[in-house]
């Protein structure tokens, strides 16, 4: 149930934009699971053969393969070596596919940014109250 106040507050209440009118979202750069997901997944049909026969073939469960190949989950070099070997690569050959893939899309839609420039702990003395993390 609302009261009268809360009516009132909703209907007075002003929006503040997260960024300026038109301004379009930031491109996300490409997650490698997603990437490392379709390359497999490519390769797979590429090669005519089911999702069960390649588990089947690498040793893998199908759901979790399948899971792989949509970028739900994060595979162990293990998993993916299995993975590669059923598909009759090497696991360097399925890494450098994904990386040529990966540099495919983040030419096409992530813009590069300049990191910060980091200062060394060292460099300055610290002031009063600042907090430095050494890594």
């Amino acid at each position: 149930m609302t009261t009268q106040a809360s009516k009132t507050a909703a209907a007075t209440a002003h929006v503040i934009p997260l960024r300026p009118a038109g301004e379009q979202p930031p491109t996300r750069e490409p997650l490698w699971r997603d990437v490392l997901g379709d390359v497999l997944r490519r390769e797979r049909l590429a090669q005519k053969r089911t999702l069960k026969d390649v588990a089947d073939a690498g040793r893998i469960s199908m759901p979790y393969l399948s899971e792989v190949e949509r970028g739900r989950k994060e595979a162990s070099s293990e998993v993916l070596a299995a993975a590669a070997a059923a598909l009759g690569l090497s696991l360097a050959e399925l890494l450098v596919l994904v990386q040529k893939e990966l540099i495919r899309l983040a030419s096409r839609t992530y813009t590069r940014v300049q990191p910060a420039r980091v200062q060394p702990a060292h460099a300055q003395p610290a002031r009063q109250g600042e907090v430095r993390l050494a890594a």
